[in-house]
């Protein structure tokens, strides 16, 4: 349990979260954030799961690899630091009724490429039911604190005011434009070694 809590924990980074969080939700109510942030963790749980039971006979059945996965995971999150990074506060997600909590919170931001392929190799190295309470109790148990770690992000938001939201979003830009460039470069690395 130990091995995969803290593995899940260093791929999706809680403490990272929280700026982008507080990015993609500002200037909403904090009704809405807390909403959010209990939607992006439910569909981050739900994607991991499904591709934990299921991963390996999806991307097999589609006939996918894992590096064609993390690429579409990494342009995707760079679309979306491209927004932070220049300041559109209409969003297409949001000016087309999209939710920012399913798409880039829930995926691929919490579960992507990484917390996807890591899962994966978690379940298969499942034998017995002690192998599986392990799992499952490491997924619960970081996803409990990716909730946590938005959901009382949001006194913040109170503390930093606006000007500091804006200098949050700009710093969460940055840096989730240097994770999707990191998620492509590996893809393109393992493309490069199949």
């Amino acid at each position: 349990m130990v091995e995969v809590f803290v593995t899940l924990f260093v791929i999706m980074d809680p403490v990272g979260t929280v700026p982008i969080f507080l990015s993609l939700t500002s200037g909403r109510s904090v009704d809405h954030a807390r909403r959010a942030a209990w939607q992006a963790v439910t569909v981050s749980f739900f994607v991991i799961v499904v591709f934990a039971v299921f991963g390996q006979g999806i991307l097999d059945y589609l006939s996918i690899s894992l590096p064609a996965l993390q690429c579409a995971g990494g342009l995707l999150l760079l679309l979306v630091a491209l927004e932070l990074l220049t300041g559109k506060d209409d969003q297409p997600l949001a000016a087309n009724g999209g939710n920012v909590a399913l798409v880039p919170l829930g995926t691929p931001l919490l579960a992507g490429p990484g917390a996807i392929v890591a899962t994966m190799v978690f379940a298969r190295r499942v034998d017995t039911f002690g192998d599986l309470d392990a799992v499952a109790l490491g997924i619960v148990g970081v996803h409990l604190v990716l909730w946590l770690a938005m959901r009382f992000s949001l006194p913040i938001l109170k503390l930093i005011r606006e000007s500091g939201v804006m200098l949050v979003t700009r710093i969460a830009g940055l840096l989730l434009s240097a994770i999707a460039v990191q998620m492509v470069a590996d893809a393109v690395r393992a493309f490069v070694e199949q």
